[in-house]
């Protein structure tokens, strides 16, 4: 059995530079374990403490967790991130949303008018390089996003666009698919 590689080394918190571990020690805390993205961005800690801070920022914003994940699915179906995938194939489960949302979300699309209509936009965003149809931005706020909540959906696409392009240049591996095939290959 072969084991995925990531091209960039995925730090922990022994390896990681000295300016990256602070960071490292948090996300460690708050979540048990080190996703292997962020070992990946500890590589470079302006990187990490830059992906931090955003992140962090739209986590206080005005849209809901289902909205984010709907988002962030989008987005790693997109970009064929399968760390982002299967992440946010989980993540977007605890929010409550259902296999069938999941599975639309990852195309762009919902059964709920008001995040379908979200989601065509950002879609086009992403597709036509920023220069989405202005029709498409009167749909998303006929539905009732008001600009606050579009714009923050535009910054959340940038940050999962950008971490889904760490994920699939750096061909980083999905978290716990080094760990799986360690334990194969010891048994």
């Amino acid at each position: 059995m072969k084991t995925q590689m990531s091209r960039f080394q995925i730090h922990d918190e022994l390896t990681a530079p000295d300016a990256a571990v602070p960071v490292l020690n948090s996300a460690v805390a708050g979540a048990g374990q080190l996703p292997n993205f962020l070992g990946v961005l500890a590589g470079s800690p302006a990187a990490l403490r830059a992906y931090t801070l955003y992140r962090s920022e739209l986590r206080h914003g005005k849209l809901e967790a289902p909205t984010l994940e709907r988002i962030a699915l989008a987005v790693a179906e997109y970009y064929h991130s399968d760390p982002g995938i299967a992440t946010h194939a989980r993540s977007s489960r605890s929010a409550g949303l259902g296999i069938d949302e999941v599975a639309l979300a990852r195309e762009f699309s919902s059964l709920d008018a008001r995040h379908g209509a979200l989601l065509r936009y950002l879609k086009a965003i992403l597709e036509e390089r920023g220069r989405a149809p202005m029709y498409l931005h009167e749909e998303a706020r006929e539905a009732g996003w008001s600009d606050e909540e579009i714009l923050e959906a535009i910054a959340f696409l940038s940050l999962e666009s950008f971490t889904a392009i760490i994920n699939v240049a750096g061909e980083v591996p999905v978290d716990g698919s080094v760990e799986s095939a360690r334990m194969l290959l010891a048994a």
